[in-house]
């Protein structure tokens, strides 16, 4: 898989015009954390997911990329 990943979280926080340093008071997170979900080093669990996307208010969908393609 050669394909260089796509992150949503990134892409979803500057289509809401919000940071990742947002991101990581809003949830009680640390900024190193919020920036490696933004990076792809490291990806948030799925509960972190659903509080991700309550903060963007986006349907938890909008933060993946799907598998396959049409």
């Amino acid at each position: 898989m050669s394909k260089k990943a796509n992150n949503r979280i990134k892409a979803v926080l500057a289509e809401r015009g919000k940071t990742n340093n947002w991101l990581a008071e809003t949830l009680g997170k640390n900024r190193t954390t919020v920036s490696k979900w933004c990076t792809n080093v490291m990806q948030p669990t799925v509960e972190t997911l659903y509080e991700i996307a309550d903060a963007l208010d986006v349907d938890v969908r909008e933060l993946l990329v799907s598998n396959k393609t049409k």
